[in-house]
């Protein structure tokens, strides 16, 4: 499930629960965070569609 991590100010998908806590990853992948499950909300698809599209973009803007 794609979410929004209001504390965070992230959007990632959920990996999976380690106590209270959400394991949380970028959507193009890298490093997990922990994240409060009060501060989740699950992605509209036009803001999935959103974050999927910049980092796209993000990506083609890297030297290669």
């Amino acid at each position: 499930m794609a979410v929004h991590d209001s504390a965070h100010d992230r959007v990632g998908r959920v990996m999976g629960h380690e106590g209270s806590y959400v394991q949380v990853r970028p959507l193009a992948g890298g490093r997990e965070w922990d994240a409060e499950p009060g501060h989740l909300r699950p992605l509209t698809q036009d803001e999935l569609l959103s974050a999927l599209v910049a980092e796209v973009n993000a990506r083609s803007r890297q030297p290669r």
